[in-house]
């Protein structure tokens, strides 16, 4: 029994819409990017690139002469809670670092 059809018929369903991801979307991993700054020393820079992600000295110096030269540097990239978490650490050494999509 309806008490009034009338209202019933007149009341729309609101549209649903649904945000998707391509699995593409998803699985693209993200960067850890590292800016200089004026202020970190070079060799400091280089024993964090050491203690954080465990790279030998050679390739934490390359790391570190490419953010002093180019003003960035990708030091590592995988999925992005990993990715946050190293940028978390390398924030905890007072070093400029952000994450990225890569595209």
């Amino acid at each position: 029994m309806q008490v009034c059809p009338e209202i019933s018929s007149a009341i729309e369903t609101p549209a649903i819409t649904e945000k998707t991801e391509t699995k593409e979307a998803l699985d693209l991993p993200w960067n850890v990017v590292v800016h200089n700054d004026p202020v970190n020393l070079m060799s400091y820079v280089t024993m964090v690139f050491q203690r954080v992600f465990g790279y030998p000295k050679e390739k934490a110096e390359m790391h570190m002469l490419e953010v002093h030269r180019n003003g960035r540097s990708i030091l590592w990239s995988g999925v992005r809670e990993r990715a946050e978490l190293f940028v978390q650490q390398l924030h905890g050494y007072l070093l400029l670092a952000t994450i990225e999509q890569v595209k």
